[in-house]
C-alpha cells in the first residue's frame, strides 16, 4: 500500500464506464444520426461543454429529465450495463482491494446508477459508493470532493481519486487536497492529457491496470 494512501475513490463515466454505447442509443432514441450526435460532444469537448447541453443546442427546448423518463417507460432506459465497464476495472479495483486500499466509486451521475455500481464483482464491497443525484452536489464544486471524505472518514490526503478529465476530477481533487490520477482514455482523458495544467497531476496512467503500482511506488 502506497505510503500515507488508504482509499482509491474512481470517477464513473470514462474512467470506469466506457459511455459510447450509452451516447449511441440517446442518438437513436432522438432520431439524430450517432456521428451527428458525437461530433457534436467531441466539439463540446473542445469548449468545455457538456453533453448535455450539447443535446439542448441540437434540440431546443429538450427537457432531460422528461426524456429519460420516458425513455425507462418503453424499456429503453439510459442504464449502464456490466458490458459497459472497461475490461480493466473489475482486475484493478480487485487488485487495489487485495492491496489494502479502500476502493470507492463517486462521480456526476443520476441515482439510478448506484445500483449498478455495486454490484461490479469485487471481493470486498465498496467502501463508498455515490453520486451526484443522491448527494446533490456536483463535480468540480468543493463540497463534492469533501462528502467523499466524509463518506470515508478520512482527512482528503490519505484518498486518492480517479478520473479522465482535468477540470472535473483533476484539479478540484488537488484543491482539495487529495492525490489526483489522471487515466488518459476517452474522448475527455485524450484531448485534457494535453493541456496546461495536467502535469500537475500526481499520476498519469493509461490503464487501471498501471494504478496500483503506480501507487505503490508514491
Amino acid at each position: 500500500m502506497s505510503l500515507g494512501v488508504e482509499a482509491v475513490v474512481f470517477d464513473i463515466g470514462e474512467t470506469i464506464v466506457d459511455e459510447s454505447r450509452l451516447w449511441c442509443s440517446w442518438a437513436d432514441w432522438l432520431h439524430v444520426p450517432r456521428l451527428t450526435l458525437l461530433g457534436l460532444i467531441g466539439a463540446g469537448i473542445e469548449r468545455g461543454a457538456q453533453p448535455g447541453e450539447v443535446l439542448r443546442e441540437l434540440l431546443p427546448g429538450i427537457d432531460i429529465a422528461a426524456e429519460r423518463r420516458r425513455r425507462r417507460e418503453a424499456g429503453d432506459p439510459d442504464d449502464f450495463t456490466a458490458a459497459d465497464l472497461y475490461p480493466d476495472v473489475q482486475p484493478a479495483l480487485s487488485a487495489l482491494q487485495e492491496s489494502g486500499y479502500r476502493v470507492g466509486i463517486a462521480g456526476n451521475q443520476p441515482e439510478a446508477w448506484e445500483d449498478f455500481l455495486r454490484e461490479v464483482p469485487l471481493p470486498q464491497p465498496l467502501a463508498c459508493c455515490g453520486s451526484s443525484g443522491t448527494w446533490r452536489i456536483s463535480k468540480p464544486h468543493a463540497g463534492f470532493f469533501q462528502r467523499i471524505c466524509d463518506e470515508l472518514s478520512l482527512p482528503a490526503e490519505r484518498i486518492a481519486y480517479v478520473g479522465d478529465r482535468l477540470d472535473y476530477d483533476v484539479l478540484p481533487a488537488l484543491d482539495a487536497g487529495m492525490v489526483a490520477v489522471h487515466v488518459r482514455r476517452g474522448p475527455w482523458g485524450w484531448r485534457h492529457a494535453t493541456r496546461p495544467g495536467i502535469e500537475r497531476a500526481t499520476l498519469r496512467i493509461d490503464s487501471l491496470n498501471e494504478l496500483p503500482e503506480a501507487l505503490a511506488r508514491l
